[in-house]
Parts: structure tokens; sequence; C-alpha cells
């Protein structure tokens, strides 16, 4: 138990006071919403016995955390409740941190400290996917900041050709930034815009690039072809590119996040993903079934509107702050 607590102070300390606080205030709703489902699951109980195990898998799943996760989270405590034989409803919390904790890791290893941490390949070129609406573009804007300021060469490429608006969005962000943006005209080939921003990427000797897509799921063979061309385009210009499919999901949405991590799974080699809108939800549990489901690392989330409010993801710290009642 004590290397547990060693590895939580370690990754503890990598968080900065501010971040924690919109890591706080970014999960408040998320907060209050399981812990008064727990509060009533636990009334009148004093020990964890199959009734509340039966009580608490309701509450996970109602807090979206996912059938899948929830089945995993309640059979660790089982095995929990067969091994101490009397256990306590006041140390739930902290069990159910714990085993929760240890299952993610699976899910999330080893992820960056920081934005300046070392790219694995120059240029590190991003493809980003996601429906139209869960924060796509803005998503893209607070990376091309951040990776900015950590003195990262960025580059961005607007290859979302279809939907109106999203060229002009993404060289809103760009500019706001201060990197540059490839374009062409609305409605122009995708992959087109790709090979463009691919090669002022290695003229420019850029250290990331962020390719914009288009967020449509109306059918997934179209978007899998689509998808498909624009990686193959790309791979002439950088070999092995994209180096990461980075999957941008709605936290607020719930189990719709699931569906579309499905969807976009199947159409294409998702293998990173970003949770936006978790402020003002009370939906955060989906972080943990979504990472567990499709074990595809959550690589950052979104706790705010401000450009500073995209954080790094940690799971540790996450959970931590999740079940931390006094925060």
């Amino acid at each position: 138990m004590s290397s547990f607590f060693f590895a939580m102070n370690r990754l503890r300390a990598l968080f900065t006071s501010s971040q924690k606080k919109k890591l706080e205030a970014g999960l408040s709703q998320t907060k209050q919403s399981f812990f008064a489902k727990l509060g009533t699951a636990l009334v009148g109980k004093s020990k964890v016995d199959d009734d509340l195990l039966d009580e608490l898998e309701e509450v996970l799943i109602r807090s979206d955390v996912g059938v899948a996760t929830t089945l995993k989270i309640i059979e660790a405590l089982e095995k929990r409740v067969a091994k101490d034989k009397f256990l306590g409803t006041d140390a739930l919390g902290q069990i159910m941190q714990e085993e929760i904790t240890h299952i993610l890791a699976y899910s999330n290893p080893e992820q960056p400290q920081d934005f300046s941490a070392a790219l694995p390949h120059k240029p590190q070129v991003v493809m980003v996917v996601g429906v139209n609406g869960v924060g796509k573009t803005t998503t893209i804007g607070k990376l091309a900041h951040h990776f900015h300021q950590a003195g990262k060469k960025v580059v961005l490429g607007a290859a979302d050709t279809f939907r109106a608006g999203a060229i002009d969005q993404l060289q809103i962000w760009a500019d706001r930034v201060g990197v540059p943006l490839v374009k062409q005209a609305m409605g122009s080939d995708p992959a087109s815009v790709a090979f463009d921003t691919l090669q002022s990427a290695v003229a420019q000797q850029a250290d990331i690039v962020f390719i914009d897509t288009a967020g449509r799921l109306h059918n997934k063979v179209n978007l899998m072809n689509e998808l498909s061309k624009v990686k193959r385009v790309m791979e002439k210009v950088v070999p092995e590119a994209p180096h990461e499919v980075l999957l941008v999901l709605d936290g607020s949405t719930g189990q719709n996040a699931f569906e579309q991590a499905k969807q976009f799974t199947a159409a294409t080699a998702v293998n990173a993903l970003a949770i936006t809108k978790l402020d003002g939800t009370a939906k955060g549990g989906v972080v943990m079934g979504i990472s567990d489901q499709f074990q595809i690392p959550v690589k950052y989330i979104g706790v705010g509107e401000g450009m500073e409010d995209l954080q790094l993801f940690d799971n540790t710290t996450f959970i931590e702050t999740l079940f931390n009642q006094t925060a």
C-alpha cells in the first residue's frame, strides 16, 4: 500500500496549484452527483455486502462509467470484500479510488509530463478527428497554444473543408496563437490540404503538426475511405504519418461519447483521446469508461473554456481529485 501512496504523491507534484484548482472546479458537478448517489446507497449500511455492491453497480452505471468498466470495478471490490471479510463502508471511497486507479493504469500507460517533453518524431504529425460540435477545432487551437508556449514550432492544417466556417475558425485560432495555418478554399480535397500542410511543415522544420478533419458520421464507409485517403497522402511526405490519430469527444454527452468512440475506432486507427467539456457536466465518469473500454489513452481533458483549461491527463491525479471530498 505504501508504494501506491508514494506513486500518488510523486504524480501529484507534477500538477501546479493552478492546474489542480482548474481540475477540481471542472469535476465539481461530477463529484457532487457521484457522492450524492453514493451517499444514498450507503444510508443505513455499516459494511460492504452483496446488496451494497448491487447498489454501487447502479450508481457507477448512472454516473456514465459504462457497464463493462463498472463490472470490472465491482469484481475488484468483491475480491477485496472476500479478502478482508468485514469491510466497513467508511473505507469504501478509498478502496474504490485505489481499485479504479489500478484498472485505468493499464488503459493509460506513461503519459508526457508536460508540453515541453521531447516529441518522438520531427515533425510529429497529429490527425484530429471527431464529430462536429465536440470542440475539435477549439482543442486544436488550445493544443497549438500549449506547444507553442513550450517552445515548439507548430503548423496547423485546415483539412475540414466541408463545414462552413471551419477554416475561418481555425484561422482565428492560428492568428491568436501566432502559428502558421495551411488552407485552401472551402470544398477543396482534404487530402490535398494535408499534403500541402506536411510539405510546409517539413520546409519550416516544424516540431508538431495538427491536421483538422471533417466531423461527419453520416456513413462509416465514407468516413473510413476519406480518412484513409488523407493518411495515404500524408505518408508520401512524412513516412508513417500520422503518428497520432487524436479523437476528440464531448464528455458532457455521456453515453453518446461511447458511441462516437465506437464509430471512429472502427473507421481509423485512433491511438489517443481528448475529452472536452468536463466542466459544467456531471458526466465526468465517462473518462474512466471510455479509457478502459477502448484501451486508448486519454491524453488531454478540457476543464474550462480558457486557453489554459486543456490539460494533459493523468489518471491518478484525475481519480484522486474526483474522490477528494474536501477539495
